[in-house]
């Protein structure tokens, strides 16, 4: 089932479109991935987690989507520059090792995390020292359309002259001329024409470890250009959706659209979606500053900022509730609760499944409640809100459970389906998993435990001590609930 009223904001014009893809039924989407010379940072894999659902919901649509998700493993310099080491041959220098290491260390690092916050894997996944031909030919087309340039063994995109035909600074909104300004200082400093120019392909230092040989030298490609080879390889001169970080849109997107608009006359991309940042504690995460943290220092508890760990499951919720284009500020509030709204909602499904349904209807109008879920997720990937129906479905079911409300079997078999699309297939939120070691199943069973000293309680009519694990559960935030299939526990 593909729906026509899907609308995504699209960084390109700053509003919300109509989602039309330039081939119906198909979906070419390209998204940014990670430069591996260090673990994946955690706000990366937001941007990951965010096109993970992106990429779910529209398959789930009915669109074949080729999502194609690159590897840096050459080409991005320091400080997203156009000078110093190469990150990748820098970490190799240091630890003394081959620079591929470096990259297979950190790259198998990458796809274990994410297959623990439960991500489908791309259609493609390039590298750019796999490309590096592509890279070559695509500066040679550069050169025939008149923008690239050679000085000393090194290409350069020639900016200014490219802002004559075209704007460059469209997608982040800046104009050539506040360029200008904000790099006159550096003039002199640099072999380019101009500071705003760019590397296609640059010379390499005699003690570069990665070079390549090219009719201008030996050296490796820029790191804009990356993208635009392999983008276009794989989904065409136009495609329909290219995602990433915010951090990326300048420069990095801005160079990409000027890369590939310089070769052909349409524009590269018709949507370009942006996930916003994530925070930690307030404030901007940074290796500098101490205020960071890795995925696996959350999943394993061992770490300076939260007192416990919290399971892949909790942070991959925690980050669905919110929008991908806002700020989210990730802390220990945050987390715990966020644990509780995922229990209260995985039990909620797990209760679902040992309800038997009677003739007559409760007080919930499933097809209402299922046309707001996909009302959200239409409107740029809501993912808040649809999680906020997702909870007006959990409190009907507690109602059910708790003889407080009847359902009929067509209700019952609405809600098992669309909560299991909704909660697993789109926004890809699984089960938590179960582990000896881990503290909520320990409390699982250290709860269920004082529930079976209270029932033996009430069966020899010592009603003052299973009043007393009741209550004293109760100010502990867990709530038991009596009921003809026994005594379960809800956590406020």
């Amino acid at each position: 089932m593909i729906e026509n009223s899907l609308v995504v904001l699209n960084s390109l014009s700053g509003k919300k479109e109509d989602f039309e893809p330039l081939n119906p039924g198909y979906v070419g989407m390209y998204v940014c991935g990670p430069t591996v010379y260090s673990n994946v940072h955690l706000g990366n894999c937001r941007t990951f987690i965010s096109f993970d659902v992106i990429y779910r919901y529209l398959r789930h649509l009915g669109y074949k989507v080729r999502y194609v998700r690159n590897i840096t493993d050459a080409g991005h310099l320091e400080n997203d520059a156009d000078s110093g080491e190469d990150r990748i041959a820098k970490k190799a220098r240091i630890e003394n090792i081959e620079p591929m290491e470096v990259v297979q260390h950190y790259t198998v690092d990458f796809h274990q995390i994410l297959e623990k916050f439960n991500t489908l894997p791309p259609s493609i996944e390039p590298t750019a020292t796999g490309h590096i031909v592509e890279q070559i030919e695509f500066i040679k087309k550069i050169f025939d359309a008149g923008f690239a340039y050679e000085i000393n063994g090194s290409v350069y995109f020639d900016v200014l002259k490219y802002n004559q035909t075209h704007h460059y600074g469209k997608l982040s909104r800046r104009k050539i001329e506040e360029l200008i300004h904000n790099t006159r200082s550096l003039e002199g400093q640099s072999e380019k024409k101009n500071p705003q120019d760019f590397a296609l392909w640059k010379k390499a230092e005699p003690q570069h470890i990665m070079r390549w040989p090219s009719p201008w030298s030996d050296g490796f490609p820029g790191w804009h250009l990356e993208c635009t080879a392999m983008s276009t390889k794989y989904l065409g001169d136009s495609f329909d959706i290219h995602g990433g970080g915010l951090d990326l849109k300048f420069p990095h997107h801005e160079c990409e659209i000027a890369q590939a608009q310089s070769v052909h006359i349409n524009p590269p991309v018709k949507y370009w979606l942006h996930a916003n940042m994530l925070t930690l504690n307030g404030k901007k995460m940074s290796k500098s500053t101490g205020n960071n943290i890795l995925p696996m220092d959350i999943f394993t508890g061992n770490n300076d900022k939260f007192s416990k760990p919290y399971s892949p499951e909790v942070v991959r919720f925690f980050m669905l509730q919110a929008h991908y284009t806002s700020v989210l500020d990730i802390s220990e509030e945050a987390l715990d609760a966020s644990e509780k709204g995922y229990q209260k909602l995985m039990d909620a499904v797990n209760r679902l499944t040992k309800i038997n349904p009677g003739k007559k209807a409760g007080a919930f109008n499933h097809e209402q409640w299922q046309k707001k879920c996909y009302a959200a997720m239409n409107d740029d990937f809501n993912s808040p809100v649809l999680i906020a129906h997702l909870f007006e479905a959990v409190k009907f079911i507690n109602r059910v459970v708790n003889k407080d409300h009847p359902i009929d079997e067509s209700q019952l078999e609405i809600l098992n389906k669309m909560l299991s699309t909704f909660i697993h297939d789109i926004l890809g939120i699984a089960p938590m998993q179960k582990s000896s070691s881990s503290k909520e199943e320990i409390l699982h069973k250290t709860i269920a435990l004082l529930i079976e000293l209270r029932n033996n309680a009430r069966n020899d009519k010592d009603f003052k001590t299973s009043d007393r694990i009741r209550d004293q559960l109760l100010e502990f935030g867990i709530q038991l609930k009596d009921g003809k299939e026994g005594t379960h526990f809800t956590l406020n």
